[in-house]
């Protein structure tokens, strides 16, 4: 019986171990966190545990260069830091980070009203929002639309509270009003960063936007979960450690009764 519950145990903790990489067939998780409310929106890491309580990705180019990716909902709200740990030359005004969901997930080949973009220049603390559905092939079928209540885009640049490393580089927050295109938990996702420097766009999925900015088609995006099937509800940790737990309190029960 020993075995069985130390085996179970095991499955649990490799089961809500965070994952530091991301094929690109796997689902980004987002994760529930009870203290988003704390956030100084400053487009950093304003102190070391700022987003410690959020899902980690850590996507890695061909190039060597990396980029970070915390996602957390509390409430109303989709909170994401992009850490685009391997930008070290600062282009104000022309580096950017790019965040875009899908919400009915249906993969259209055309960008449709339900699908959504979100961004902001590095140095700006007043990003911008892109809705689908426009009759304009020039822009990839995407509109700039008026920035909705609650919503913020800043983009900033690190300092010695980033946990990935401490030399100077371009980082991105945003707070993203989950009104604008409804509760799921499952929506289409993509990500993207252009560095100045570089000329070059860093995605994920790897599918990179058309020069200047024309975003790819949502049937090429990814997915990002929320496991507990709600966006909010209850942490998801908490919810995959509810089986083990029954389980080791059936087995000790059944000894006990024997």
């Amino acid at each position: 019986m020993k075995k069985i519950v130390l085996l179970s145990l095991m499955v649990l903790l490799i089961g809500i171990s965070p994952s530091s990489t991301k094929a690109e067939n796997e689902p980004v998780m987002i994760t529930v966190s009870n203290d988003r409310e704390n956030i100084l929106f400053d487009g950093k890491w304003s102190n070391v545990n700022e987003w410690k309580q959020s899902s980690l990705n850590e996507f890695v180019f061909e190039d060597k260069n990396k980029i970070i990716l915390r996602t957390a909902h509390q409430g109303d709200f989709i909170y994401i830091l992009i850490d685009s740990i391997s930008d070290f030359n600062l282009d104000k005004g022309a580096d950017k980070a790019i965040v875009c969901f899908d919400a009915n997930n249906d993969k259209t080949t055309i960008a449709g009203e339900d699908d959504f973009c979100f961004g902001v220049s590095l140095g700006n603390n007043n990003g911008f929002v892109l809705q689908g559905g426009e009759d304009i092939a020039l822009t990839n079928n995407f509109k700039k639309i008026p920035n909705p209540i609650g919503f913020i885009g800043i983009g900033g640049v690190s300092d010695q509270n980033d946990r990935y490393t401490q030399t100077p580089h371009s980082s991105y927050e945003f707070k993203i009003p989950i009104e604008l295109f409804g509760r799921s938990d499952n929506y289409g996702f993509y990500v993207t960063i252009y560095d100045e420097s570089s000329d070059k766009f860093y995605s994920w999925p790897n599918v990179n936007p058309q020069k200047p900015l024309k975003i790819p088609s949502p049937a090429k995006w990814g997915d990002i979960i929320s496991p507990d099937k709600s966006i909010p509800e209850f942490d998801w940790p908490v919810f995959l450690l509810l089986p083990s737990l029954l389980l080791v309190i059936y087995l000790t029960r059944k000894k006990i009764i024997k």
